[in-house]
């Protein structure tokens, strides 16, 4: 295996090897602590712009399963493992985590200290950082530190709408129709919505409410997705979010859903230090008391106490918001279908389809 390094920013190196393309790239480095569910990071569009860094040492070693990914490509820019398995085992495998990076042009770093790695974004914040194939330059750290991801909603947005099959529920009249806002969705909260009966309508994150309402749909559901929910470049969706909750119809946002619903309402969000990122975040239901351990990926936080009125959900260990509810509309900081990780939270695609029928009537 050939050498590959790691500059962060602030001028700390890691040498390592290289796995995956051969390739350089600069982003925004995070770390998940999932133990599994390396498929689903891969391909999961929130990552967009950023390289992953994996906490857990052993990644790989149920090989590469294309029926679990959450969407067609990958888009993180980079993946930093300690360990690759190179000899998966699992009779559903097709691949490798090698050659699958090697495939898609991701470029990977194995055996670093990867909980140095950690302990230096826990301590610090998120650092950007670059993966070098040759000794890192000066100027290498100058790229890491003026990095900016561009426009993320727009780059992984779908570009054509496509229905799920139509439905019946229990014989009695049409399947609900839901328009999904993609702003990078994962594949599996369009499985939870056909799951449950619905009939789901896909929408780029540029359309505007005219042409959602056109559709006449029961309810929306707002997807995750990378990057600043209070970007510049996500000021007319922002502008659309407004003209949509003003409906009264049912809303649903997830991760940067949730965000940007938040924002259309007049709340503000923060960049958190190092974000949350795995599957056993324990979020406490303020209603009910009732904890529950979701599966999170994101880096902002939506600005609001526990006692302005519309929070649902805290998080456990910081205090975080993890939930709005409006009364028709609701959103959450989580993944609810969490795909990969628990499903204690996937009541509330149930909750979101009561209220369309109660809006229904």
């Amino acid at each position: 295996m050939k050498k590959a390094f790691l500059i962060l920013e602030d001028g700390t190196q890691f040498t390592g090897s290289l796995f995956g393309a051969e390739k350089e790239v600069t982003g925004e480095i995070v770390f998940t602590t999932a133990m599994t569910g390396y498929l689903e990071t891969l391909t999961d569009p929130s990552y967009y712009g950023q390289i992953v860094l994996q906490t857990f040492p052993l990644i790989g070693n149920y090989g590469v399963i294309p029926e679990d990914f959450e969407s067609p490509r990958i888009s993180l820019f980079g993946y930093i493992v300690k360990y690759p398995c190179h000899i998966p085992s699992n009779f559903r495998s097709r691949s490798n985590l090698d050659s699958l990076l090697k495939e898609r042009g991701i470029p990977g770093l194995c055996g670093i200290d990867t909980r140095q790695l950690t302990r230096i974004i826990r301590t610090r914040g998120v650092l950007n950082g670059k993966l070098c194939l040759r000794e890192p330059r000066d100027s290498d750290r100058e790229e890491a530190r003026s990095y900016r991801v561009v426009n993320p909603v727009r780059e992984v947005s779908a570009l054509n709408r496509r229905t799920g099959p139509l439905m019946k529920a229990d014989g009695a009249g049409g399947a609900p129709l839901v328009a999904l806002v993609d702003y990078g969705a994962k594949g599996g909260i369009e499985s939870a919505l056909l799951r449950r009966n619905c009939r789901v309508l896909s929408f780029h994150s540029q359309e505007k409410a005219e042409a959602i309402l056109h559709e006449k749909p029961d309810g929306i559901v707002l997807s995750n997705g990378p990057g600043d929910p209070s970007d510049p470049g996500n000021r007319d969706i922002i502008a659309t979010l407004k003209d949509l909750d003003k409906t009264g119809i049912p809303i649903m946002g997830i991760c940067l859903g949730h965000q940007l619903l938040a924002l259309a309402r007049g709340y503000g969000t923060k960049k958190m230090k190092f974000g949350h990122r795995g599957a056993n975040q324990a979020v406490k239901d303020l209603a009910t008391g009732r904890v529950y351990i979701t599966s999170q990926n994101h880096g902002y936080a939506v600005e609001a106490e526990p006692g302005s009125g519309h929070v649902s959900f805290v998080n456990i260990n910081d205090g975080t918001n993890e939930g709005m509810d409006y009364g028709p509309s609701f959103s959450v900081q989580f993944h609810p279908e969490a795909q990969g990780g628990p499903l204690d939270t996937s009541f509330l695609f149930d909750r979101f389809i009561e209220r369309m029928e109660s809006h229904a009537s």
